[in-house]
């Protein structure tokens, strides 16, 4: 079992830059793939990013290609999403995935999901 538990969401001006962070509480933390959705208002969710259990590979949604960088800490049971240049398109609540693969989880398959955070991005 693992629960996960997203922080960092808040408002910030568009060009700004925050960093959201997932906790994972579980021993199993660093064999899972972890990942990023993001769900705005009237809108379904979607992929935003994910990185294998190592860390050593990543995939991304294009719109935030260059400007998302996901990273994970497997002995603080962490991962983050760094988001630079955001843009008010950006705004929508993002939930954390814990999933086997990176496929899985772009798939929608985690095994796990957290509650979310919600990020808001002004003009």
């Amino acid at each position: 079992q693992v629960q996960l538990v997203e922080s960092g969401g808040g408002l910030v001006q568009a060009g700004g830059s925050l960093r959201l962070s997932c906790a994972a509480s579980g021993r199993t933390f660093s064999s899972y793939a972890m990942g990023w959705f993001r769900q705005a208002p009237g809108r379904e969710r979607e992929f935003v990013g994910a990185i294998s259990w190592g860390g050593g590979s990543t995939d991304y949604e294009d719109s935030v290609k260059g400007r998302f960088t996901i990273s994970r800490d497997n002995a603080e049971n962490t991962v983050y999403l760094q988001m630079n240049s955001l843009r008010p398109e950006d705004t929508a609540v993002y939930y954390c995935a814990a999933g086997t693969t990176i496929a899985v989880i772009r798939l929608r398959r985690a095994t796990y999901w957290g509650k979310g955070t919600l990020v808001t991005v002004s003009s």
